[in-house]
């Protein structure tokens, strides 16, 4: 292979030796080439690569560790989420993969995290398949002048090779699968897994902890902006509550769809891609994302395929509900490739609501925004990570509780600085159940969702008459176009108003239950912002 584009910090920094073959920034044909002669995936119609990831088609949270050394233990928020390793634990898994991989071959990508030059990261991806470096390329902001991918120095490194695993019982790990974030190395693990989620939220866990402590906020959010760059809207919430499908709109520019900074500078992306659930996916209801999964370049994981005729079927969920397509930036039309924007005018949280109690659109207090973002509740969607098959309720401090590292109101009175200085418009909408729980109710329309977003962004809402919430203290809007107006009261949608009561209650008192660890923590104004039981 030619040497153009090779960094000049070699491989040895990281602890390989003997290797068979190194394949440095390869670009998209040259990775596809590899990927059909290795038969880690088959091209479908129009170009697309699908590639199975086996038993892990979603995240594993309770694989995943930080080691504990004296540079950073005092500062992680450790627990359930942020669980410790010790550096011994890593240095042998470290040296388990330098073993496994002489005299085989690896793939290298080297390219940045972050879109704002003042704080991009350099990273380097390093992996066993050629699948999961094409990955790395379309999710990482690329670096096209081969100059400076000869003088690139990652600041950070993971190492992917998902046919190594751990011996639980030797290495302290859940399973075989890990992955061991080495803030003091500054190196990631991840094997024994194939879910190629696992590199990009490695990547945002690192970003999570470098950038507040520069008194920048880290974000799981999509971002998008309209006509003028400096109408900046922010969609937070779990994977599957709709980040990626609500910024993906033909009348706005894309920022990115799922991790983002905001600084002084304004809004960047951490990505130079899009990680989307593909699943059910329509032509009609997201154009733009339905043309993504069908051109070269893009990867569909668990996308049920015909092999003789090569059409992939997006309805199908034989093998996850969690199908994805990871693609460029690019491939999104209408999308801002430089990935910044000005600050926000609006914030809006995304919920899945299985118990369908939350209603569909609300405009939020300061007091109301802090309360709810530090309790983030949602549903886990099935397949986005191992185990959840249906919807649970959940609740995930800062909308992304399993990257964030540093203590939650870390995050939380960072942005709560940020929105009272540019006078942020706050909102919870609920992409959830309406007329009944889930196995009840129905999923909220996403047309309804759609017509409620624009109202909103387009200061639609703002002189509207509006209906106290009973149980959140949410200000609703009494009617918007295209919206049922009996849509937007859930207690109205289901057939018997107790038992919707009743649900009320059981939501309420986990809110509550939840809340307990950060009532230190809060103000009194916060704390009165909290749902009350009907």
């Amino acid at each position: 292979m030619s040497d153009e584009y090779r960094s000049s910090y070699g491989l040895e920094h990281h602890g390989f030796e003997n290797l068979e073959r190194e394949y440095w920034n390869l670009p998209t044909p040259a990775l596809y080439e590899q990927i059909v002669r290795h038969r880690e995936g088959i091209m479908a119609h129009l170009g697309a690569l699908v590639v199975r990831t086996g038993d892990h088609t979603g995240r594993s949270p309770n694989d995943k560790f930080i080691v504990r050394e004296e540079t950073t233990q005092d500062k992680i928020w450790w627990g359930v989420v942020n669980q410790d390793c010790t550096e011994a634990n890593f240095d042998d898994l470290h040296q388990r993969m330098m073993n496994y991989f002489q005299n085989r071959d690896v793939f290298v990508q080297d390219c940045y995290a972050g879109t704002d030059p003042d704080y991009r990261l350099p990273v380097r991806i390093i992996t066993e398949t050629a699948w999961h470096s094409l990955f790395a390329r379309n999710m990482f902001i690329r670096v096209a002048d081969p100059e400076q991918l000869r003088n690139h120095v990652p600041e950070f490194t993971v190492i992917d090779a998902p046919n190594i695993t751990a011996i639980p019982e030797v290495h302290c790990t859940s399973s075989g699968a890990f992955i061991l974030v080495n803030f003091k190395k500054k190196m990631v693990l991840i094997g024994g897994t194939r879910y190629a989620g696992e590199i990009k939220k490695s990547v945002f866990t690192i970003m999570n902890y470098l950038l507040p402590q520069r008194g920048v906020m880290a974000m799981h959010c999509s971002a998008n902006y309209g006509a003028d760059p400096d109408d900046v809207a922010l969609f937070f919430g779990l994977s599957a509550t709709g980040k990626t499908t609500l910024s993906n709109d033909p009348a706005r520019h894309l920022i990115g769809d799922d991790e983002h900074g905001w600084s002084d500078n304004g809004v960047f992306n951490f990505e130079g891609g899009c990680y989307a659930k593909v699943i059910r996916l329509s032509p009609e209801g997201e154009p733009e994302i339905w043309n993504a999964t069908r051109r070269f370049g893009t990867i569909l994981e668990n996308v049920q395929i015909d092999a003789n005729r090569r059409r992939v079927n997006l309805d199908d969920a034989a093998f996850t509900e969690n199908t994805r397509a990871a693609y460029s930036i690019t491939a999104i039309p209408n999308a801002d490739y430089n990935g910044r924007g000005g600050h926000p005018k609006n914030i809006i949280f995304l919920t899945a609501d299985a118990f369908g109690i939350m209603p569909p659109i609300a405009r939020l207090t300061p007091e109301q925004a802090q309360y709810h973002f530090m309790a983030g509740y949602t549903a886990k969607i099935a397949g986005t990570e191992q185990g959840v098959t249906e919807p649970q309720a959940t609740f995930s401090t800062c909308f992304g509780a399993p990257f964030m590292p540093l203590h939650p109101t870390i995050y939380a009175k960072l942005l709560a600085e940020k929105v009272e200085h540019h006078n942020v418009k706050m909102w919870m909408i609920n992409t959830g159940w309406t007329g009944g729980p889930y196995g009840e109710g129905s999923r909220m329309k996403l047309a309804y969702t759609r017509a409620m977003v624009t109202a909103a962004l387009n200061g639609e809402l703002d002189d509207v008459a509006t209906i106290t919430d009973p149980i959140f203290g949410f200000a609703i809007p009494q009617a918007i176009p295209g919206v049922p107006r009996e849509v937007l009261i859930p207690r109205n949608t289901w057939q018997n108003p107790d038992v919707y009561d009743a649900k009320a209650r059981d939501l309420v008192g986990r809110f509550h239950k939840y809340m307990q660890q950060f009532e230190s923590e809060m103000s009194e104004a916060v704390k009165a912002a909290a749902p009350v039981a009907p």
